[in-house]
């Protein structure tokens, strides 16, 4: 039981961060946000709440095993953990430069940090257990694509 309750933890916290972040977002989706030069390959802003919840659901759940291999791994699961919290705290960090700030220079320079941070997150995973690395390979890709778009955003707005 114990197992299922770190990993509900780590869920409720996942989703808790996006939560906040999403009320950072909320209010320059309809004032700010539409007002920018978007590349033709901007999805709509309908489809960002589904994707980040799933993901962030899909962190969680990967945070969770990591924890639940503490005893097993002690040290790099802490190491791994740190990464973990380091991350998503510059994951809603970027939606306050971006959405709060409108500082997209700061925006852009700090995904790429995440996106790095992100994938170092994915190593430590992969070998305390490789499901949870599994679990980050979506949000990886997703970043992948936010890194691109946000790089995008910046270049077509300032130049």
């Amino acid at each position: 039981m114990k197992k299922y309750l770190r990993i509900s933890y780590c869920i409720i916290i996942c989703l808790t961060i996006g939560f906040f972040s999403g009320k950072i977002t909320q209010s320059s989706i309809t004032t700010w946000y539409p007002t920018l030069v978007k590349p033709i390959f901007n999805p709509p802003n309908w489809i960002f709440a589904p994707v980040w919840t799933l993901l962030y659901i899909g962190m969680g759940i990967a945070a969770g095993l990591i924890w639940n291999e503490i005893e097993n791994q002690q040290k790099q699961v802490k190491i791994a953990l740190q990464y973990f919290v380091l991350q998503l705290g510059l994951n809603a960090l970027w939606s306050y430069l971006f959405f709060s700030l409108h500082n997209l220079l700061l925006a852009s320079i700090e995904i790429i940090l995440l996106l790095l941070i992100i994938i170092e997150c994915y190593k430590l995973f992969k070998p305390i257990n490789p499901i949870a690395a599994k679990l980050f390979i979506p949000y990886i890709a997703w970043v992948s694509f936010a890194t691109l778009l946000t790089l995008s955003i910046f270049y077509l707005n300032n130049f």
